[in-house]
């Protein structure tokens, strides 16, 4: 078999799956709508879940931050990429979330393969949910420490594995908030097994962060967890793109030493920092509160609606709120009947998921009205 072969293979596999994955040029697809071509559809596969994408303040401090900065960084953090602006969001990061430092990555996904990467040796081991972000999974898997999965939100599997023996140190590893199901981690009882065990904790709240809690400091505040190791993106709640790791100082050092996607990428550009600045402003304000209060009704309301229409939903009590369906067909059927119906709903698949749990996965965001869910629920009800 040639290159070429084996490309033509793997993609026919995937057609044959009805796993294939494409995408659509949108010319808007953050917040209440997404506009594709001529077509403008009510969107619910947006991760912009308090709408600061489109918030005229985030927009004006990103004009503002290039008209000062420019467009780009000009490199990495530890050549000339660091800027005053860095600095500002690192440190206001850091307060607002009790922790001695934080640090600017140009993505979750890096993020979390950074801080795997550079934490675990061949001695050790990473204890983590099985349901935890492909970034995550994948980083532990590459690593030189042995990897060991728990089921899903399972504290007594998770201790059993912690209490086998290994010569070197233990991480665990979970979501705060879990991208396809749109369920929490027991964050209490996880953060005392590990304790008991001398592991570190590291909490990926990409889907948390800005939305749960007092001033949306998310799912590790709001269950009273203070981890080792906390990763917040900003792709979701604040609007924009981009991640950080809040840890102790010295931690801090080790990972500015050694952790490479930080010491050989190009950092955020300034102006992209001076635009998360203003939507943590955002966030931690009346406003604020304001648009998670709207979000949590809409969830209420989507729920309570959901089951009228007999609707099977996970236990989810977030912004992500999942229908599971099965097959890929039917997932991609359901989903074009949808946009047929004006209704922008993405179906996702294995391997994305596990096989036979294809869903649609919808989000909603505090952009959205309460009749835009309604629409949703009969066009579901009628697309069945």
């Amino acid at each position: 078999m040639n290159w070429q072969q084996r490309i033509e293979a793997a993609l026919s596999e995937r057609r044959a799956a009805d796993a294939l994955r494409t995408r659509h040029p949108v010319t808007q697809g953050a917040g209440r709508w997404l506009t594709l071509g001529n077509q403008r559809f009510c969107n619910f596969s947006s991760n912009d879940y308090l709408g600061l994408s489109q918030h005229p303040a985030v927009i004006r401090a990103w004009q503002l931050g290039a008209e000062r900065y420019g467009v780009g960084s000009g490199g990495s953090g530890h050549v000339s990429g660091y800027t005053t602006a860095h600095q500002a969001l690192e440190t206001a990061l850091a307060g607002w979330l009790g922790y001695s430092r934080a640090l600017l990555f140009i993505s979750g996904f890096a993020a979390n393969q950074a801080v795997i990467a550079a934490m675990l040796g061949k001695t050790d081991r990473t204890v983590a949910d099985k349901l935890s972000h492909a970034s995550l999974l994948e980083a532990a898997s590459h690593s030189p420490a042995q990897l060991r999965r728990f089921a899903h939100n399972d504290v007594g599997q998770l201790t059993s594995l912690l209490a086998k023996p290994l010569d070197g140190l233990q991480l665990v590893v979970t979501e705060g908030i879990f991208s396809m199901d749109g369920d929490s981690a027991p964050l209490g009882a996880i953060a005392d097994a590990a304790q008991q065990a001398q592991a570190w904790l590291m909490v990926d709240d990409a889907h948390g962060i800005g939305v749960l809690g007092e001033q949306g400091r998310g799912s590790c505040h709001s269950q009273g967890v203070k981890p080792e190791l906390l990763i917040v993106t900003f792709g979701k709640g604040f609007g924009v793109s981009g991640a950080a790791v809040l840890c102790s100082d010295s931690v801090a050092d080790y990972l500015l030493q050694f952790a490479r996607h930080l010491i050989y990428s190009t950092s955020m550009p300034p102006a992209q920092a001076v635009a998360l600045s203003t939507a943590l402003e955002v966030i931690r304000s009346d406003e604020g509160d304001r648009r998670r209060e709207k979000l949590a009704a809409l969830i209420t309301h989507f729920r309570r609606s959901a089951n009228q229409h007999a609707l099977t939903l996970t236990a989810s009590s977030s912004a992500i709120q999942p229908l599971i369906v099965g097959e890929n067909s039917r997932a991609l059927r359901l989903a074009e009947n949808l946009r047929q119906r004006g209704c922008w709903v993405t179906a996702i698949r294995p391997p994305t998921v596990p096989p036979g749990t294809a869903r649609l996965r919808l989000t909603l965001t505090a952009e959205h009205q309460p009749e835009d869910i309604d629409r949703l629920l009969e066009a579901l009800h009628d697309g069945e």
